[in-house]
């Protein structure tokens, strides 16, 4: 149910703006493993306002660069399409998996602060920040070409 209503919230964001978090699926047969896209946090953040980028898929498809190929896609969305100047990304301090891809997708962690949707007390309460412009992004893209 929680899954489910996530999904709606989502899914209700898309059809306002025309962007969010889309849903990620194996192209070979269509499985739902997860979520990647952008996002403006409803938290009040020490950064706000700002658009995220942010991913989860299911364990069962980690370290096979599903997460980093979405990833590029919606980054070419939020500076392309959107023509956002920006993009930041965060996650608890030992979430090494999703800063491992923050630091590939080109990313640069600035700070450190209290995430306020974490509990005080909560080891995953402390977050980093990372963030990423266009200009460092198109550098990227124009590498790779």
């Amino acid at each position: 149910a929680e899954s489910d209503a996530m999904a709606d919230r989502c899914q209700a964001l898309i059809e306002e703006r025309g962007w969010g978090f889309w849903a990620v699926e194996l192209k070979a047969s269509g499985a739902f493993i997860g979520f990647v896209g952008l996002h403006t946090p409803s938290a009040t953040l020490p950064f706000s306002p700002c658009v995220e980028i942010g991913w989860r898929l299911a364990a069962d498809y980690w370290g096979q660069g599903l997460a980093s190929e979405a990833a590029w896609a919606a980054l070419k969305t939020g500076f392309g399409t959107l023509d956002l100047s920006e993009i930041l990304s965060f996650t608890a301090i030992e979430n090494r998996r999703s800063r491992a891809l923050m630091e590939r997708l080109g990313m640069r962690e600035t700070e450190e602060f209290e995430h306020p949707g974490v509990p005080v007390g909560h080891p995953l309460r402390r977050h980093c920040l990372y963030r990423l412009d266009r200009e460092r992004f198109a550098a990227q893209l124009a590498a790779a070409e």
